[in-house]
């Protein structure tokens, strides 16, 4: 593994513990996944794909994390060594959902062909 995909999985995973224990804004709430964390060469920006799972309102908890970058930004400093500590970018990522939502109807398809 290259230097910069090993500094992007440490920061993935530094950032899934901070978002998960540390941040204590209310709207942060329920099951969220950090999912991809890309980083640009000069370290200067990275975005940070987040799946967020259950009935909570994803506008709410990202508007959330969005207002907790600071806090999330100087604990992620703490835990992963940069030359510069990016400025983070928080992005919905439904792809997760999206899958499963395909394989319910995957399923219902292959239910429906099995009565015929």
């Amino acid at each position: 593994m290259q230097k910069h995909e090993r500094l992007e999985q440490d920061a993935k995973l530094a950032l899934s513990n901070i978002i998960l224990y540390e941040v204590k804004n209310p709207s942060v709430t329920g099951l969220i996944s950090v999912t991809d964390v890309k980083i640009t060469p000069d370290q200067k920006y990275a975005k940070v794909y987040i799946s967020i799972f259950g009935k909570q309102n994803k506008a709410k908890v990202m508007e959330g994390l969005d207002n907790s970058k600071g806090f999330i930004r100087t604990e992620l400093a703490k835990k992963v060594r940069f030359m510069n500590v990016p400025a983070l970018t928080f992005v919905l990522d439904d792809s997760m959902e999206y899958g499963a939502h395909m394989d319910k109807v995957i399923s219902q398809v292959i239910k429906n062909d099995k009565k015929d």
